[in-house]
């Protein structure tokens, strides 16, 4: 099981990259302590909380030509990780 999914790249949680937050879209089953170890395998961080929420996805409708087409954007598990003073996590060294 990938605990891992992507990180977030959004204007809010790079405002929260400054505190050493870091915010990751992980597995729906997942709990807090397989999110803390699998940042601190990936990254060689150590991880002093995690925050998690579940993500419900927004109901959408399109209109088409025959009729109104309605559904969802897929539901997601996002976790926010606290590390400690000095640690940082760079998601653009590999661009």
């Amino acid at each position: 099981m990938s605990v891992l999914i992507k990180p977030l790249v959004t204007e809010k949680v790079s405002a929260l990259n400054e505190k050493g937050k870091y915010g990751f879209v992980v597995n729906r089953k997942a709990n807090k302590v397989e999110i803390k170890r699998a940042v601190e395998n990936m990254y060689g961080v150590t991880v002093e909380s995690v925050n998690t929420m579940v993500y419900l996805g927004k109901s959408k409708s399109r209109y088409t030509k025959s009729s109104v087409i309605s559904g969802r954007t897929p539901s997601f598990k996002k976790a926010i990780v606290t590390v400690a003073d000095g640690d940082v996590i760079d998601f653009y060294s590999e661009i």
